[in-house]
């Protein structure tokens, strides 16, 4: 017998319009139909959920979290990836970028070595292969990232962490400034790598010279980068400018008060943002003293900072959370939090041929959310891995 779960009466935000009234059939991991005429379906083996007064919208892709629930990517265990894994359907993921960090050599090749060899379960979200974060930054912008362990871009090294990944490193963070003859950044863009401007120091023109090379997005913009100047409007300004530019964001109003998102919004707008958590660790923890990447971190009721100079340590942000906020800004409606959550970040890593969008024939990643955004349902590949209240 197949699993086949049937969500009907519901509001479907498919991939090229709006079912006002309609059902979705989820058959063995796949979307195998999507109608406006519910009479016609054989529901007599199915599992039916009634959608009646909610949104069926695709599973968010979180392509920036290094950890949750007490686990993180670099401790380079099953165990570990397990747990993030568990946990994110709860707040509405379904697949995710394991992130590294800057660390030893050895530190990230057992967790890009891990990720490689991981195999993914049933009703978790689905690792959809790795962000390299760090170690090739600018010391100067580090933030949170071990300043002992930065190296420059060296395309050598990458090509030996990348046949350790066996392929799976699909982002990279890279302060293209520290690339001064272009050869990485222009080996990473031709071997399909999406390469991201990050923990950066460079000015407009840099970035504008990076784009040019092969740069396709900026990580965690207004963090760790040159902000916008009436001289110089950095690299924060740059996707003002560049519509090719695409942009994450950490949407907690902690990381980006809500009056500059909106400002972000308004010149980038959702066909261009990346909604990311960047998670740590203490994500779904309570307070208390915690790490990361071997640093003593603080984590309050909102935020995670380093014990040593108080710099914000990742986020502890959901990424239901990271949509409702965004919902609240002036001019966004659930379209674009779909285009921002789910459309974006699968055309960035190259997997929107199956994920990112509700269309046949994709992966079964599905939500069933109320109108402010609250989880009924959270579906991974057609298995349900959360009810909500």
């Amino acid at each position: 017998m197949t699993n086949q779960i049937i969500i009907q009466n519901a509001k479907i935000y498919t991939e090229d319009k709006l079912i006002e009234e309609g059902s979705i059939v989820l058959q063995d991991g796949k979307i195998t139909e999507i109608t406006e005429d519910n009479t016609e379906l054989d529901t007599s083996f199915a599992e039916l959920i009634d959608g009646t007064g909610y949104s069926v919208i695709p599973g968010f892709i979180d392509t920036h979290i290094h950890g949750a629930n007490g686990a993180d990517t670099m401790d380079a265990t099953e165990k570990a990836i397990d747990t993030i894994a568990n946990i994110l359907p709860q707040e509405g993921t379904t697949s995710f970028l394991a992130t590294t960090m800057t660390q030893s050599k050895e530190n990230i090749e057992k967790a890009l070595s891990n990720v490689a060899k991981y195999k993914n379960k049933d009703s978790n979200a689905e690792v959809l292969g790795i962000h390299l974060e760090g170690p090739f930054i600018n010391i100067n912008k580090k933030g949170a990232q071990p300043g002992e362990y930065v190296i420059p871009p060296n395309i050598e090294q990458f090509q030996k962490w990348q046949d350790i990944a066996k392929g799976k490193i699909k982002t990279i963070t890279v302060a293209p400034e520290c690339d001064q003859e272009g050869t990485f950044v222009t080996y990473l863009a031709d071997n399909g790598v999406n390469v991201s401007a990050g923990h950066t120091d460079a000015k407009f023109s840099g970035i504008k010279e990076a784009v040019e090379l092969g740069v396709h997005q900026l990580t965690h913009i207004c963090n760790a980068m040159e902000g916008i100047h009436h001289r110089d409007i950095g690299a924060v300004g740059a996707p003002f400018h560049i519509k090719t530019l695409y942009a994450e964001l950490i949407a907690d109003n902690i990381h980006v008060i809500p009056e500059m998102m909106q400002i972000i919004y308004n010149n980038v707008g959702s066909e261009r943002l990346i909604l990311i958590t960047d998670a740590m660790r203490a994500k779904w923890l309570p307070p208390g003293n915690y790490e990361l990447g071997g640093q003593p971190v603080i984590v309050s009721e909102d935020r995670a900072t380093l014990k040593e100079g108080g710099s914000l340590a990742g986020s502890i942000l959901k990424m239901i959370n990271a949509a409702k906020n965004m919902r609240s800004l002036e001019g966004v409606g659930l379209t674009d939090i779909i285009q921002m959550t789910a459309v974006n970040p699968a055309k960035q890593i190259g997997v929107y041929d199956r994920k990112g969008s509700l269309a046949v024939g994709k992966d079964a990643d599905v939500l069933l959310i109320d109108d402010m955004l609250n989880i009924k349902y959270t579906i991974c590949k057609g298995n349900i891995a959360y009810k909500g209240e």
